[in-house]
């Protein structure tokens, strides 16, 4: 199980922690993963870390797929994995429609198909087999629609990029989750629960490596899921660390029906807390629904407290068929900690 180092997007400022990304480095962690949502982006920091780091690679956690087209994604990879000498990790996904439609401008429509799309266009163009065209439902290049000049000819990267340049999709729902298996490269998933891999995740997966065909396992498929680690001998100081976290995104990130983290925490087994956490929050009983996330739940995703527990709750993550652990950490002494607990 190699380790990967989640640093997350940026509050009203932006300010990279660059003493835990060089340890990492210097540690042998495999990745750093900056994230974005509607402030900092995710790529401007991993050029920023790319110049400053020897070894580790470098993770979008991920990209917003509707905030960019599928060329200039992969304009964008290849650049940034060519001026790190091959050690990009393009990690990509759809948000939520609160973003894609608030933020971005885009509709959300389906995902499922929108998502497979932007996938294939990418490989095309990764690939430079020929000039790019494709005919979908979401993406038709070159553009026909009625408003075309006729003038869009196919066109093959200028760039030459790595045909096997890593893709990994962040999905949460089973056919998200099944889709990834099939056809992306490893898996980002969050608020992951290695004692509900069976139950929650093991289906799709194997579904999905089924429907890839070729000889694609588990050997060839990289399972990367975040967990924040808190040290603290006090446990319920740990706890009341995360639980904010989760009521935010149990009980805010998304609407009545239609919130993928609320669905996850049900699928955990965690019904009725899911539906305390989210009946307060969108009441505006913010402070109740943070005392109402459970401290098993915290537990089912996170590493919290002594160094000692920590190091005995590592086993579960060890006993899932997880590639790489990628902690979000809060200090360089856990980033250190974690290296000598898992490497």
């Amino acid at each position: 199980m190699r380790l990967g180092l989640n640093i997350g997007y940026s509050g009203a400022r932006i300010d990279l922690p660059l003493d835990m990304i060089q340890a990492a480095d210097r540690l042998g962690y495999h990745a750093v993963w900056a994230a974005e949502a509607y402030g900092s982006d995710c790529v401007t920091p991993l050029a920023w870390i790319g110049a400053l780091t020897q070894n580790i690679r470098l993770g979008s956690s991920i990209m917003q797929m509707p905030a960019r087209s599928p060329a200039m994604t992969a304009m964008t990879a290849m650049t940034l994995d060519q001026l790190s000498g091959g050690r990009f990790l393009l990690g990509l996904g759809l948000s939520g429609p609160q973003v894609v439609e608030g933020w971005h401008g885009r509709p959300y429509g389906k995902p499922l198909a929108k998502t497979r799309e932007y996938v294939d266009i990418l490989r095309k163009i990764l690939a430079r087999e020929a000039p790019l065209t494709h005919d979908g439902e979401h993406y038709q290049i070159p553009y026909q629609g009625a408003d075309a000049t006729g003038l869009g000819i196919p066109l093959k990267s200028i760039l030459h990029g790595r045909a096997d340049l890593p893709i990994y999709l962040a999905s949460i729902g089973p056919k998200n989750v099944a889709l990834t298996a099939e056809i992306a490269d490893g898996w980002l998933p969050i608020f992951f629960s290695p004692a509900h891999y069976q139950v929650a995740y093991a289906a799709a997966v194997e579904a999905g490596l089924a429907r890839a065909g070729g000889g694609k396992s588990l050997d060839s498929f990289d399972i990367a899921p975040s967990v924040t680690v808190v040290i603290e001998d006090e446990i319920e100081l740990a706890y009341n660390q995360l639980k904010p976290v989760l009521a935010l995104y149990i009980g805010g990130m998304g609407a009545k029906g239609k919130n993928f983290y609320y669905d996850l925490a049900c699928r955990f087994g965690f019904d009725e807390a899911a539906d305390a956490i989210q009946d307060l929050y969108l009441q505006g009983r913010k402070g109740e629904a943070i005392m109402a996330v459970p401290d098993a739940l915290i537990d089912a995703v996170a590493l919290v407290g002594s160094k000692a527990r920590i190091r005995d709750r590592l086993q579960l993550w060890r006993d899932c068929p997880i590639t790489t652990l990628n902690i979000t950490a809060f200090s360089v002494e856990a980033v250190r900690f974690m290296a000598e607990a898992v490497l």
